[in-house]
């Protein structure tokens, strides 16, 4: 069984899933990918978030992404699996079969699909009854950019005083809210960003980490800001966070998942098509990429290159 308080302390990519020539998910790409990762300091993987295209995946393909992922990540990694459920009853079950599977804590997205209904009160009492039927751990997820709802710092704060409320991940990008959080949570509640755009202030301010989709394509530049923070070295940190930035703003809000994969590729990780409907990036689109990561200095082995 999971314990109650995973390590969420830290980095944590949301990892993308690779899929093959024919669109079937390649997991020993996904293999491939967490070797290389696990020579990093990261604090854990997230599995089957939104850049894990878990909306794209079957029920069995997502079961065995984090068997997979639990099988491969380095011991004492923490394993989190993206829940994104249109009611409480299915919440509840995909957090069960998570739990089966290996994963430590479960990410629950809110409920989005009825938005006019999903008042804060109704939210509250979502992910009450989700954390007193799930055998794991649970960390509420706000993105109320791909949601359209959002769930309030009172609502959160409340929640955080319930022993399986572990934590929230916040990629709203309000800096205000995500203040306002950390101020009404309990000492113990793990408030992580997922907004690369503020990850030096929100650290600053008391986040406890971050799950950021560009830590999936430069994931010991990431956990070296967190280090640098750690130990008071404001400079570097400063400086990891302006080189870093145009590239987490290129490849989530600008070109979303298929951005992200070309840029794996770029940086000699798996990375390959998303699955249909989303497409690939154009030519013009992958040069991009590669043209702001040769300028964040970040990627040594693109020096010189075209």
């Amino acid at each position: 069984m999971a314990p109650l308080s995973p390590n969420l302390a830290g980095i944590l990519p949301p990892l993308t899933t690779p899929f093959d020539e024919r669109g079937e998910v390649d997991f020993n790409a996904l293999v491939r990918n967490l070797e290389r990762y696990n020579e990093t300091a990261l604090a854990g993987y997230v599995a089957l978030g939104s850049n894990g295209e878990a909306v794209h995946l079957t029920a069995a393909e997502r079961r065995r992404v984090i068997e997979t992922i639990r099988r491969a990540a380095a011991p004492g990694g923490t394993v989190v699996a993206g829940v994104n459920a249109l009611s409480t009853r299915a919440a509840i079950e995909a957090t069960r079969h998570a739990a089966d599977a290996g994963a430590d804590a479960a990410l629950v997205v809110t409920p989005y699909f009825y938005k006019s209904a999903m008042r804060q009160e109704v939210l509250r009492g979502f992910y009450l009854e989700v954390a007193a039927a799930s055998p794991l751990p649970i960390v509420i997820y706000n993105v109320p950019q791909n949601t359209g709802v959002v769930i309030e710092p009172a609502t959160i704060a409340a929640l955080a005083g319930e022993e399986k409320i572990v934590g929230l991940k916040d990629s709203s990008g309000n800096q205000g809210a995500l203040s306002e959080t950390i101020r009404l949570a309990p000492a113990g509640f793990s408030v992580l960003t997922g907004s690369a755009g503020i990850l030096y202030p929100a650290l600053l301010m008391g986040a406890r980490g971050a799950i950021l989709a560009v830590a999936c394509v430069a994931p010991g530049a990431l956990v070296e800001l967190y280090a640098a923070v750690r130990s008071g070295d404001h400079e570097r940190a400063r400086d990891l966070q302006q080189r870093m930035a145009p590239l987490a703003t290129l490849v989530t809000a600008g070109l979303g998942v298929a951005g992200l994969k070309a840029a794996l590729e770029i940086a000699g990780f798996a990375g390959g098509a998303p699955r249909s409907p989303l497409r690939k990036v154009s030519g013009e689109e992958r040069a991009r990429i590669a043209a702001v990561m040769r300028e964040s200095g970040l990627f040594p082995e693109l020096a010189g290159s075209g």
